[in-house]
């Protein structure tokens, strides 16, 4: 464990299983951060041709259904540290970076 002072105190070290725990989390943000980035770039294309223009809004429909993910997973990351590290209620377990 870290000093009390330490900016990560909360951190517990947990070897290995608290490495692959924030890395699936990690994997999981970066690959829904990309399908919201296609999401918007194609239907963005699709409305410079009003034939595909209610295909592309269905697709900036699809990006923003997908932004209502990212803070799921990181509400299921932060619930699943806490059950794994066992902390106190109201302490947050994050670790700096927002996956």
């Amino acid at each position: 464990m870290c000093p009390a002072g330490d900016d990560r105190s909360l951190r517990i070290k947990l070897g290995r299983e608290e490495l692959v725990i924030r890395q699936r989390y990690e994997v999981v943000s970066i690959a829904n951060d990309i399908l919201i980035a296609v999401w918007f770039t194609i239907g963005s294309v699709m409305f410079f041709s009003p034939e595909w223009t209610t295909l592309g809004t269905w697709f900036f429909l699809l990006g923003s259904v997908q932004l209502l993910i990212r803070p799921a997973i990181r509400l299921s990351r932060h619930l699943h540290l806490r059950r794994v590290r066992g902390m106190a209620p109201g302490t947050t377990g994050q670790s700096g970076q927002e996956f």
